[in-house]
């Protein structure tokens, strides 16, 4: 898994990479100076807080987790139109992309 973040000194600090390593994920940042570099998934983050996290009120962080996960799987990759994507799913999107590639 790879766990991409900015240049936050929090994710930089040797706590925080330590903890990615224990538990066996990649880290990966932005490069420096490029605000864009992580421009999808800020975007993607804004989406289902606007669109899902805002809306509730989670007591527990399993209640989240299988929330968000339920949204990406059911909905935002299968349902979810995007214009970006030629107003098309991401799932859509992807099916193009292996059908040009094959």
């Amino acid at each position: 898994l790879i766990v991409h973040s900015d240049r936050g000194s929090q994710y930089c600090s040797h706590e925080y990479r330590n903890i990615l390593e224990q538990y066996g994920f990649q880290g990966s940042m932005s490069k420096r100076g490029d605000c864009y570099d992580n421009a999808p998934i800020e975007s993607f983050w804004g989406i289902l807080k606007n669109e899902l996290v805002h809306h509730y009120n989670y007591q527990t962080r399993e209640e989240a987790k299988a929330d968000i996960i339920k949204y990406i799987e059911l909905f935002y990759n299968h349902r979810r139109i995007q214009k970006g994507l030629g107003f098309k799913t991401p799932n859509q999107m992807a099916e193009d992309f292996y059908k040009l590639a094959a």
